[in-house]
């Protein structure tokens, strides 16, 4: 298991480790490197899940608290900066690969059956996971926030388009 400072990735990593999913952990560590062997201003991804029916993964884990509460939208926020990295490591890959970003969700507590499709338990806290090809996120993202670069997807275009990770799978 690779060092995570944040509970949402070791929460995930947990989860391909249970599920018997091949992946390797990226480590953040390491700075990235372009063609000619120098840093680049590209933000690592946190896995690539290899799968033996589709393109292969590359994935950014982006953690969200959720309340459970009902009518409370699932936030999916993102920076443009995130964008730009994903897509252009996606690029360095090839057509092998698609990248995503997941939602990993940590509910305060139990989330009713019917709100979300996979709950997992990991150290005594309720997660759920929603994914969205990087492609269709940036197909339809608006800006969240000039101030802090970020942006996010409608809530009704992303009920429609975040799916659970073995529909990608």
């Amino acid at each position: 298991m690779a060092q995570r400072r944040f509970h949402y990735e070791r929460a995930f990593e947990h989860y391909l480790r249970a599920n018997g999913i091949p992946y390797i952990a990226v480590d953040e560590a390491k700075r990235a490197i372009d063609g000619k062997n120098l840093p680049v201003k590209l933000k690592n991804f946190d896995f690539v899940v290899y799968s033996k029916t589709k393109n292969n993964l590359l994935i950014d884990v982006k953690g969200r608290k959720h309340a459970a509460r009902s009518g409370k939208q699932l936030d999916n926020w993102v920076t443009q900066a995130d964008i730009q990295s994903i897509t252009r490591w996606q690029q360095i890959f090839g057509p092998d690969f698609t990248s995503i970003f997941v939602f990993l969700y940590w509910c305060e507590k139990q989330p009713p059956d019917a709100l979300f499709n996979e709950v997992f338990q990991y150290q005594k806290r309720f997660y759920t996971l929603k994914v969205i090809t990087a492609n269709d996120y940036a197909k339809h993202l608006k800006t969240r926030s000039q101030k802090w670069n970020t942006v996010h997807i409608p809530a009704n275009i992303y009920a429609n388009l975040a799916q659970p990770l073995a529909t990608i799978l």
